[in-house]
């Protein structure tokens, strides 16, 4: 990436390599920004998000010959397929594992060989609330697939090159889009660094949302927008949830190398607990017992704003009820998804106002896989491109 270039503020300029300190805010127009033009010449694309739809169509775009910048408030790639480590091993605390239907996801698989393999809970039994098996399993039509060694993996090794290139900003929370000050019709962004720092990246042709929907929205509205993107974004429906995870190192020793049921993965009509997941089932995973618990829909918004504590004590109480493990676990932990499962979909694949140079992308578009959050990016790169 060639070296930003700072505009002259009221404050005196820092340099670019340097950390912005609190409350210090500076400006960086990459050098190599080019007008807006025809489709083929290259141009330069903000993107909010680097979960599966954001480098997805960060890929795609500079496949294409564009240049982008990713924008992350998290410390690394990865979105919902983020990988909780712990000192028993990591956990697939978001997507537990994905199917493979569309061929062009299949062709992008192929391009890290190895990183993703087939997990052999293919039937995944479903409980009655008392933790009863009511089905043998799901149809095993497909297969599941898993990035080892965690679900974060994937992305984050299409995201590599990005980060080698200095275009994936993390830890960097988008608080505004404004048309660029100096290069109309342009855009910018306003950020906020962890150590709450204030920032402005220019020189942007067009910005792409690969964020949920309702912060997708918030920020356009924040940001005074009068966008179509508004009332589309506000169509859809994501509910949230709650996920537990917890470890059992107790359960490897000679003669005992699971606890409980004898399944890696379940269905549950349980009133707190919709999913079940033995972590290392999954192949590429240490051997030490470790169980991912996500709670249903229903209660995770009824307990939404719950103390974490609380929550977590619920769900090991369910957990217990379900699998009959009633052992004390040395490790337990929770993560809280404001934004998880989409329950009312947009209907098409991405969202895209060519007259402004704003779009959307996110599994929200389709559904809820992951391969939705690959075909929405993919396909909002295409169309921008």
């Amino acid at each position: 990436m060639s070296k930003p270039v700072s505009r002259p503020a009221k404050r005196p300029r820092r340099p670019a390599s340097s950390p912005v300190a609190a409350a210090a805010t500076t400006t960086t127009t990459p050098s190599t920004r080019q007008p807006a033009g025809s489709a083929k010449a290259p141009r330069h694309f903000a993107i909010i998000g680097a979960g599966m739809a954001g480098i997805a169509c960060a890929r795609t775009l500079v496949q294409a010959g564009h240049q982008v910048t990713v924008f992350e408030k998290s410390s690394a790639a990865g979105g919902r397929t983020t990988t909780i480590d712990s000192p028993f091993g990591g956990f697939d605390a978001g997507v537990q594992y994905f199917t493979v239907r569309d061929a062009r996801f299949a062709r992008a698989i192929d391009t890290v060989p190895g990183v993703c393999k087939r997990w052999s809970a293919n039937s995944v039994r479903v409980l009655d609330a008392a933790g009863r098996v009511t089905a043998a399993g799901l149809p095993t039509r497909e297969a599941h697939w898993v990035a080892s060694p965690g679900m974060q993996s994937l992305v984050a090794t299409w995201a590599e090159p990005l980060a080698q290139a200095g275009r994936l900003i993390t830890d960097t929370r988008v608080t505004r889009i404004e048309h660029d000050a100096l290069n109309a019709p342009g855009w910018q962004l306003r950020t906020e660094g962890p150590d709450g720092g204030h920032h402005v990246y220019a020189g942007f042709d067009a910005v792409l949302l690969a964020q949920p929907a309702t912060p997708a929205q918030a920020l356009l509205s924040t940001s005074a927008i009068d966008s179509s993107l508004s009332a589309a974004l506000s169509s859809v429906a994501i509910a949230p949830c709650w996920t537990l995870m917890l470890a059992y190192p107790q359960a490897v020793r000679p003669g005992l190398t699971t606890l409980g049921p004898q399944w890696n993965a379940a269905r549950s009509t349980h009133h707190r607990i919709a999913w079940l997941a033995r972590e290392s089932s999954k192949p590429g995973r240490p051997s030490v017992e470790r169980w991912t618990v996500q709670a249903s829909p229903a209660w995770s918004a009824e307990h939404l704003e719950d103390d974490a504590e609380r929550v977590q004590a619920k769900l090991i109480k369910a957990f217990a009820e379900v699998t009959g493990i009633r052992a004390q676990p040395a490790h337990a932990q929770t993560q809280r998804w404001r934004y998880a499962q989409t329950t009312h979909p947009l209907g098409r694949s991405h969202l895209w106002d060519a007259q402004l140079g704003l779009g959307a992308c996110g599994d929200w578009c389709l559904g809820h896989r992951l391969e939705d959050a690959f075909v929405s990016g993919l396909e909002l790169a295409l169309a921008v491109a």
